[in-house]
């Protein structure tokens, strides 16, 4: 079963990032993961408007933006300002008052409406808007930070998801903790993508095509090992 990967750019070399963009992209990557943090959402601050906004600008493959930011509504219009056509945008729901109406800018944006769900977020608070969102960006560790631990209760959830979107206009993509054996076990059970960071892509001191190709196989074969 074919499924996308998004590298997490908040992983990157910073000091090389156009040639990052340059070699993921020659490796085959999908898209470009964006995290973006507050301090006030989540306790902790991570990539800007204008990483986001350069990463745009040089890079020919979709962008995921990803907002773990309080309200926003209130800014969403420079957000998408920066990004083209296509890109993808995902709010928490639990950081906004309407979130509907927030979801209702990105469309009108030309952009692709997700949603974010925390681990501790049951699937039943978001329902309703898994009918308006194209994407679902199912976090499996609380947002925040890189390199946490998988939380195995929300197996379950991930695999109501899975099963609901069948139903409905959506797809799901994996965020936090990924690894070999998740990739294994989710990416058969329909699983649209993964997003990747240290664990699986960056710091492997190996060209990024050799690794996509072999993580590629590795979501076909259970009994295939990075």
């Amino acid at each position: 079963m074919a499924f996308e990967l998004t590298a997490s750019m908040m992983c990157a070399d910073y000091g090389h990032l156009e040639q990052e963009v340059r070699n993921l992209e020659k490796g085959n990557i999908d898209s470009f993961h964006i995290d973006i943090m507050d301090g006030r959402y989540v306790p902790n601050f991570a990539m800007s408007l204008n990483d986001m906004a350069y990463i745009a600008s040089t890079a020919s493959r979709p962008l995921d933006v990803h907002l773990m930011i309080e309200h926003p509504n209130n800014n969403i219009e420079i957000f998408l300002k920066k990004l083209r056509a296509g890109d993808t945008v995902y709010i928490h729901p639990e950081a906004e008052y309407h979130p509907s109406t927030t979801l209702q800018k990105i469309i009108n944006a030309g952009m692709v409406p997700g949603i974010a769900i925390n681990p501790g977020t049951s699937v039943e608070n978001v329902y309703e808007m898994l009918r308006i969102v194209k994407k679902v960006l199912i976090m499996s560790v609380n947002p925040g930070n890189a390199g946490q631990m998988y939380l195995p209760y929300v197996g379950n959830k991930i695999a109501r998801l899975l099963q609901i979107k069948l139903d409905m206009d959506f797809k799901a993509y994996w965020d936090g903790a990924c690894s070999a054996d998740k990739i294994q076990k989710f990416a058969p059970m329909g699983m649209d993508g993964f997003v990747l960071g240290t664990t699986m892509l960056f710091g492997k001191d190996r060209p990024y095509g050799d690794v996509i190709k072999e993580i590629r196989i590795m979501g076909k074969n259970e009994n295939t090992s990075i």
